[in-house]
């Protein structure tokens, strides 16, 4: 978060110890909870190499127009996607696309969790490759 997006009640410079340690906690428990839904976390795996139009997301989710507006609105909110405007398409993109990436390596917590279950364990496999491909190629190699 930005200073100037704290508001006049925080003194930056003066944030230390206790304040500065929950600032940066809270700030990423906010993060988490935007992320904290399904759809969201596949429009940010969408937009991890190019931005898209609420159309195109739409197709490859497979959900209702205004259900991908709702939550690309969350995530607008939240600072995670940008929006351009080209006429009547705005077209949308993560604003730190690293973001992607780190959310696919969340699926390593995830099947280490539930290393039983091998219908989860297919669809971490399979979300790998589509959010990863790069890396299931190399995994897939040195096998």
């Amino acid at each position: 978060m930005y200073a100037r997006e704290l508001g006049p009640e925080v003194d930056v410079e003066r944030l230390t110890g206790g304040a500065a340690r929950s600032l940066a906690p809270r700030e990423l428990a906010r993060l988490f909870a935007v992320l904290a839904h399904p759809d969201r976390i596949r429009i940010c795996e969408e937009l991890r190499d190019a931005e898209r139009d609420v159309n195109s997301l739409q197709a490859v989710l497979g959900v209702t127009h205004a259900r991908v507006s709702q939550q690309l609105a969350l995530l607008r909110t939240a600072r995670v996607v940008g929006e351009r405007r080209q006429g009547r398409h705005v077209f949308y993109r993560l604003i730190q696309p690293e973001l992607a990436r780190w959310i696919a390596r969340g699926l390593d917590f995830v099947e280490a969790e539930l290393a039983d279950s091998q219908a989860i364990r297919g669809a971490v496999a399979e979300a790998r490759n589509l959010w990863l491909p790069s890396e299931a190629a190399a995994g897939a190699r040195g096998k």
